[in-house]
């Protein structure tokens, strides 16, 4: 039998129906968290438009948890790309998000926030009790050195706990079995911001930097003896370019309270600054880029030089404690003081210690998120999720829970606590009105932490 051939009378193919976007949100509580929620949530959706099945687009909602924190419109800009605008981006209670997830229908939940946050919002998406819930997925901005036990457990119940590392990952899933806790949604990945051309060297360009942070060292003398060497160093190479990155400009707030913002120290230095040294914001990827020496105590920022290649110190001037962070750096090869770095030494990454940290500087970053990502593929596919089951229960944790599920206006079942939902905004004026009371109520707040609170302290020790 001769094959069919087509004519003009034959029906023009059905196009395949697009597919539905995959909807996500990110929920935050800091600048930081944002940068690492919302890069998250696009390393796990990479392939939501290619996996075979037709495009599918993802669509995903940025809301910041109102708190000391927010993140202002500056610090969103200067966050850097994350694949959505920020103007975009809006300021949410706790009850105000729940609702949103109700009404909203979402595929994903990335819960960037503290270990608290995670878990009051944890119980409160499960007394929702929806037909179909999202797929939850948390984790930690950065190097995890303190509080490894607490964070972990307010975190227990998301269906994916990120781990930047297999370092990390081998930790948590220990904290988890020795609990008696399901270690299943431990998932290892990277960190989501790293990135990048590897480092080289120019011509004619020398430019050490020192990544500042805003609660590592706490007191004014550690501050400023820091920045001291810092201005020594500065003017012992008058060549040489040195760079002091702040994170936030006097008034905003991070992921942590600065009381001892560097910029007011560097007005009192002697003598004034040397004109090779100056301090800047900005991107910390494009400070990278023309960094030849990145210098810290115990910044995340260290993670992202080392996946560069870049040549990277971690101080212990201070002492190699725990409440710096630099403890984290045993075994890097790294930790050296600032006498050496003035005489001219560079450290070098020990390649075992690095191997375990996931800063990928071999070259296989790209397929850091693969397993994350096909987890969450394979939870999206489910006819039913189970129900969200945190470690943390009225029953188990009767003294501790109430408490965190308190401070975001939650009762201990979950539910919004009588007078914590919002009422409906009505008219412009009124909205306008409310979020200027807010913002002069955090003004006040960071007010009171950056000036208020140093001056009772110091008072305190006299």
């Amino acid at each position: 039998m001769p094959p069919r051939t087509s004519n003009a009378a034959d029906p023009a193919p059905t196009p395949a129906e697009p597919r539905p976007a995959l909807r996500v949100a990110v929920l935050a509580d800091s600048d930081t968290r944002w940068k690492w929620g919302a890069l998250t949530a696009r390393r796990l959706t990479a392939e939501a438009d290619s996996d075979g099945r037709g495009a599918r687009p993802v669509e995903v909602s940025g809301l910041l948890l109102r708190g000391r924190a927010t993140p202002t419109p500056r610090q969103l800009a200067e966050v850097g790309e994350v694949g959505i605008e920020a103007e975009k981006v809006r300021e949410v209670t706790a009850v105000e998000f729940l609702h949103t997830v109700r009404d909203e229908r979402y595929d994903v939940v990335v819960l960037a926030l503290v270990g608290g946050g995670v878990q009051a919002m944890l119980h409160g998406l499960a007394a929702l009790d929806l037909p179909r819930r999202p797929v939850i997925v948390t984790g930690y901005v950065g190097v995890v050195y303190e509080k490894l036990a607490d964070g972990l457990l307010l975190r227990h119940g998301a269906d994916v706990v990120l781990a930047n590392s297999a370092h990390d990952a081998e930790r948590f899933r220990a904290v988890y079995e020795g609990v008696g806790a399901d270690a299943s949604a431990v998932t290892e990945a990277a960190l989501p911001f790293l990135g990048g051309a590897p480092y080289r060297a120019e011509e004619g360009r020398d430019t050490v930097v020192f990544a500042a942070q805003p609660s590592v060292p706490a007191s004014r003398a550690d501050r400023t003896y820091l920045l001291r060497r810092l201005v020594e160093h500065a003017r012992l190479h008058p060549r040489r370019e040195v760079l002091l990155k702040l994170r936030s400009k006097p008034g905003e707030h991070t992921t942590h309270i600065e009381e001892l913002p560097y910029q007011k120290l560097a007005q009192k230095v002697p003598g004034g600054l040397p004109p090779n040294f100056r301090l800047v914001y900005g991107h910390m990827g494009e400070v990278l880029d023309r960094t030849d020496l990145l210098v810290t105590v115990s910044s995340t920022a260290a993670l992202e030089s080392l996946h560069r290649r870049i040549p990277t110190a971690v101080l212990t001037d201070l002492g190699v404690r725990e409440p710096l962070g630099n403890h984290h750096f045993v075994g890097s090869g790294l930790l050296t003081s600032w006498d050496r770095l003035d005489g001219g030494y560079r450290p070098r990454p020990d390649g075992q210690w690095l191997a375990g940290q996931g800063v990928a500087a071999d070259g296989s970053y790209s397929a850091a998120y693969d397993t994350a990502r096909a987890k969450v593929a394979e939870l999206l596919d489910k006819a039913q999720l189970p129900a969200l089951a945190p470690y943390y229960t009225p029953a188990t944790a009767p003294g501790y829970l109430p408490g965190i599920l308190a401070r975001h206006h939650l009762a201990p079942d979950g539910t919004p606590l009588p007078g914590a939902a919002a009422p409906q905004e009505t008219g412009r004026v009124r909205g306008a009105v409310r979020e200027t009371v807010r913002n002069a109520a955090r003004g006040a707040y960071r007010h009171g932490v950056q000036r208020v609170a140093p001056v009772i302290r110091r008072m305190g020790e006299l």
